[in-house]
C-alpha cells in the first residue's frame, strides 16, 4: 500500500527538462556502460533515489546529462543525533542537505519524503526483534525489500517516472525479461543485498553504475563538480552510530541486556554472557572463556533459554540450510554458487524446495542471514536461512 506521505508529490504532466548545467566535455565522457542504461530514457521522466552519497549523486548527474527528465527523491529515514551527523551515515540530516545541494547544482526537481515511521517499523524494529530471537539480521536487505523497492517505487510511479534509477553496483541485463547480475566491480558488487527484488520491480529499476568501478564513479563526481565527490561511502548499518549495534538493540529492548549462561554442546556451563544479542554464530571474540583445550566459537544461540552455545570450529560445519521467503528470479534446478554472507566466497550448492545443500561443509553459517544463489553472474534466487543441518559425521559432536 502506498504511504500516506505521497499525497501532493506530483509534477506537471509535461515538466520541461531543465537546461543541462554540466560541461559538454564531461557529458561526452559518460562511460559506455552507463550510457547504454541511460539512452532509452532520453527525453523521458525518471526518478533517482538520492541518498546524499556520491553514488546516487553521480546517477542523478548522469541522468540529467543524458537528457532525461530527472527527478530526485530522498527518503528521510532517521535522525538519531550522532548518527545524523556521522560521516558515512545515510538518509539523515547532513545527507539530505547534500542531496539537495546536488539537485540544485544540476537544476533538477527534488523531493524529500519523511519515512522515519515506516523505516522504524519495517527495518529497525525487525532488526531488534531478530536479535531477540537469536538470529543475525541483514537490515539492508529488509530496507531494500520494503522502504526502497516498495515505497520508493510507488513514489516514483506517482511522479510519472518511467523508471527508478539507483546507485547500486549491480547490473540489469535484458533476457526474456530483466535479469539481475552482479556488478562489474567485484569489490563493490551489492547484489547480495537485493535478492528480495521481484521481477516486476526489476523491470522498473535501472542501475547506471552497474558496469563501473568505484574509481570511475568518483572521477565522474569530480568532473560533474559535485560537492560529494570525496564523501566517504555509507556504512552497511546506517542507523547504528559508531557500529555499536548492541547499544541500539538495548535502547529499544533494554530487557535483552540480560546475563545468561554460555554452555557447551552437552549443556555444561562454561561461563556467562551479557546478552544473546551480542553474539552471532561463528563468532570467536567476546566469549572470554579461558582455560579451554582448543579455541571455542559460538555454534548456536538458544534465545528461549538465554543461552549462548560454544564449541570447537569443527562443530560449525553445516551441510545444508532451510530457507524462508525464497524469491526466485531465474532457474534454480541445476548447480548453483551461493553467498552465505555479503563478503563470503561463493560456495557450490543445490536448491531443492526450501533445502539448500552444499557440496562441501560450510562454516559460520548464521540463521537470519541470507543465502543468495547465482548461475554465473546472474542472481537467480535468495532466501533467509532459518535452520541448519550438520554433516552426518558431525552428528556426535
Amino acid at each position: 500500500m502506498a504511504p500516506a506521505l505521497m499525497t501532493g508529490l506530483t509534477l506537471p504532466p509535461a515538466l520541461p527538462i531543465a537546461a543541462c548545467m554540466i560541461a559538454p566535455a564531461t557529458i561526452a565522457a559518460i562511460p559506455a556502460a552507463a550510457a547504454a542504461v541511460l539512452a532509452p530514457f532520453k527525453g523521458r521522466r525518471v526518478a533517482v533515489a538520492m541518498s546524499g552519497g556520491v553514488d546516487s549523486s553521480v546517477v542523478a548527474a548522469l541522468a540529467h546529462a543524458a537528457g532525461c527528465d530527472a527527478v530526485g527523491i530522498t527518503l528521510q529515514l532517521y535522525d538519531q543525533g550522532a548518527a545524523a551527523r556521522r560521516p558515512g551515515a545515510c538518509c539523515a540530516g547532513a545527507d539530505i542537505r547534500d542531496a539537495r545541494a546536488v539537485a540544485e547544482r544540476l537544476g533538477i526537481a527534488h523531493f524529500v519524503v519523511d519515512m522515519e515511521s515506516r523505516f522504524r517499523t519495517a527495518v529497525i524494529d525487525n532488526f531488534v526483534d531478530s536479535y531477540a530471537r537469536g538470529l543475525t539480521p541483514v537490515p539492508c536487505v529488509e530496507c531494500n525489500r520494503t522502504v526502497k523497492f516498495t515505497d520508493l517505487i510507488a513514489l516514483a510511479r506517482e511522479l510519472g517516472a518511467d523508471a527508478l534509477f539507483t546507485g547500486h553496483y549491480v547490473q540489469r541485463l535484458d533476457g526474456s525479461r530483466g535479469e539481475l547480475h552482479r556488478g562489474a566491480d567485484a569489490g563493490k558488487d551489492q547484489s547480495y543485498f537485493l535478492w528480495t527484488t521481484t521481477q516486476d520491480q526489476l523491470d522498473y529499476l535501472r542501475f547506471p553504475l552497474g558496469g563501473l568501478g568505484k574509481a570511475e564513479t568518483r572521477a565522474l563526481a569530480q568532473g560533474f563538480g559535485l560537492v560529494v565527490a570525496d564523501k566517504p561511502d555509507s556504512q552497511d548499518i546506517c542507523f547504528v552510530p559508531g557500529g555499536d549495534y548492541a547499544a541500539v538493540v538495548e535502547r529499544i529492548r533494554p530487557e535483552l541486556a540480560s546475563p545468561g549462561d554460555i554452555v557447551d554442546g552437552e549443556g555444561r556451563v562454561l561461563g556467562r554472557h551479557n546478552g544473546i544479542h551480542r553474539f552471532t554464530v561463528g563468532q570467536r571474540r567476546g566469549l572470554e572463556l579461558g582455560g579451554q583445550a582448543e579455541p571455542l566459537y559460538v555454534i548456536g544461540i538458544e534465545a528461549a533459554r538465554g543461552q549462548v552455545i560454544a564449541g570447537p570450529r569443527r562443530a560449525l560445519a553445516v551441510a545444508a540450510v532451510r530457507l524462508d521467503g525464497i524469491n526466485r528470479l531465474g532457474p534454480t534446478d541445476g548447480p548453483l554458487m551461493v553467498k552465505l554472507r555479503s563478503m563470503a566466497p561463493l560456495a557450490a550448492a543445490r536448491l531443492e524446495g526450501d533445502l539448500l545443500s552444499f557440496d562441501t561443509p560450510q562454516y559460520g553459517v548464521a540463521p537470519g542471514q541470507a543465502a543468495v544463489a547465482y548461475v554465473g553472474d546472474r542472481l537467480v534466487a535468495g532466501g533467509t536461512m532459518v535452520a541448519t543441518m550438520k554433516p552426518l559425521a558431525a552428528s556426535s559432536l
